[in-house]
């Protein structure tokens, strides 16, 4: 049996908050970790192996098993749909999924445009109020899309609305709330499960003192 646990990860404000909730939870990791270009990172003493990601990539790596674990902000899960079980709410990362555009505008009544790099999310909420719309996927900086008139509306990720505000847009709808949340492949899952529920009872006792205290 491979002796090291590999874990998935983006790099960035996930990364190191579910780095300090290790942390907390009592595994040793290096203090320069989170400064680290490596896109594998191996920590001995824990046998860990981390696998630096792109964040819609993390669950791909989950479900082929090339990772056992991962970490995948809520959004992604519900994006992505792969075929992993989600076995801890980190309460990392809070942000939401939302529907945004230009001030005092409605949606084109013939042809409604959105731009998101959410297609399946936005689809589906927008079928579930009722709505036929054209979804166009985009990779980045979304909020162009209405101000170009390439989009009535957009979906989008929201932390502190601050991207928004700053290229006059509002806010018109909250879609989901989003958290960071602990997936794992069901092979490593039944193959690895003493250590992976060990792992996931320290986490669960951190996150749930971290709530007490707050």
């Amino acid at each position: 049996m491979n002796p090291f646990l590999t874990i998935a990860m983006p790099k960035g404000r996930i990364f190191e908050e579910a780095v300090e909730l290790l942390r907390l939870a009592g595994y040793n990791l290096p203090p320069e970790f989170k400064d680290s270009r490596r896109l594998i990172i191996e920590v001995e003493v824990e046998n860990f192996r981390f696998i630096l990601a792109k964040p819609m990539d993390v669950p791909t790596y989950v479900e082929h098993g090339v990772a056992d674990l991962g970490i995948a902000g809520k959004d992604v899960m519900i994006e992505e749909e792969r075929d992993v079980y989600e076995l801890l709410d980190l309460k990392i990362s809070h942000c939401y999924l939302a529907v945004a555009g230009l001030p005092n505008t409605k949606m084109n009544n013939v042809a409604p445009k959105v731009a998101t790099k959410y297609p399946n999310a936005a689809a589906a909420y927008f079928r579930e109020q009722g709505e036929q719309v054209e979804v166009i996927k985009l990779n980045g900086s979304i909020e162009l899309a209405p101000i170009i008139g390439l989009s009535d509306r957009i979906v989008d990720i929201v932390s502190s609305g601050r991207t928004l505000k700053e290229n006059g847009l509002v806010e018109y709808e909250r879609i989901a709330d989003i958290t960071s949340r602990l997936i794992v492949n069901p092979v490593s899952y039944r193959m690895q499960d003493k250590r992976i529920n060990d792992l996931v009872d320290r986490l669960n006792h951190v996150i749930n003192s971290e709530s007490i205290n707050s």
